[in-house]
């Protein structure tokens, strides 16, 4: 998996993807989110701010609050893509190994991400 956590990222399949946003609407600008959690087993990541679902949630001890909380549900890591600061879009990652460093870089540009 290429995403990893603290990653930024574009939703580009699904009902939050870049396209329904307002901002892209407006005036064409991608939004970029960041990845609170990979999870390479089973192929996920959990998105701030994407996938939100609401959960009922008891009171946990005596003197917590129990409610309606929001939470950020996993996502199929193929419908994000890598956002390059320098194409300010989604973009495909390749890797390039320089003095025995492998890093990600941006394939339209060649940009490290």
């Amino acid at each position: 998996m290429k995403i990893k956590k603290d990653d930024m990222v574009v939703v580009v399949s699904g009902r939050d993807n870049y396209k329904n946003s307002k901002e892209w609407l407006d005036d064409k600008k991608v939004t970029a989110h960041k990845v609170l959690v990979a999870e390479p087993k089973t192929g996920k990541v959990i998105v701030e701010g994407v996938n939100v679902a609401t959960k009922h949630q008891k009171p946990q001890g005596q003197g917590k609050e129990g409610g309606i909380i929001k939470v950020e549900t996993p996502i199929y890591a193929s419908k994000v893509m890598l956002y390059c600061p320098k194409c300010k879009k989604g973009v495909r990652v390749g890797y390039k190994v320089a003095d025995g460093k492998k890093t990600r870089v941006c394939k339209k540009c060649g940009a490290e991400i």
